[in-house]
């Protein structure tokens, strides 16, 4: 299956972060395609998918409580990703 990265932007609102990362944390760990998922050192977040699409993964994020809830991701970007070389590459 095709694999998908997203990342998150955040904004500067850590206190709203804060206040919803337990159930963005719960909404993530059941989503059945999401392979690895974390927050970065440039306050926002890379998450992989095994997906069908970019437009799929959209969808499942749009959900994601850190951004129903205002104030928490500034930008998102959701890309197709050939896997070609790395020690995980032959997972793909």
């Amino acid at each position: 299956m095709p694999h998908v990265v997203a990342t998150y932007a955040y904004t500067s609102d850590t206190a709203a972060r804060d206040a919803v990362r337990a159930s963005h944390r719960e909404y993530l760990g059941s989503l059945d395609g999401l392979l690895l998922s974390g927050p970065t050192s440039a306050a926002g977040a890379v998450l992989v998918f095994e997906a069908g699409s970019p437009a799929d993964v959209e969808a499942l994020l749009d959900a994601d409580p850190f951004v129903t809830h205002g104030g928490i991701v500034a930008e998102r970007t959701v890309v197709a990703w050939d896997v070609v070389l790395g020690r995980w590459a032959d997972r793909s």
